[in-house]
């Protein structure tokens, strides 16, 4: 039987927190950022967690995390 691997796109933007959820950086703070407001571009520095619907994705693409 081959080894498991991690899916490494998925290890790049997932990590795993100690109450066993995955948090994440938010989209769009990369580019077309003079449209955006001060406020909208300072809220998409924080992290947020995957939604709940998501984990059990993440948790088959990332066995060992």
């Amino acid at each position: 039987m081959p080894k498991m691997k991690s899916n490494r796109g998925a290890a790049k933007r997932f990590s795993r927190t100690a109450s066993g959820g995955f948090k994440c950086n938010q989209s769009h703070h990369r580019h077309i950022l003079t449209k955006k407001s001060s406020k909208r571009k300072r809220q998409l520095r924080a992290g947020s967690l995957i939604a709940d619907c998501d984990v059990a994705a993440v948790r088959r693409m990332l066995p060992f995390n």
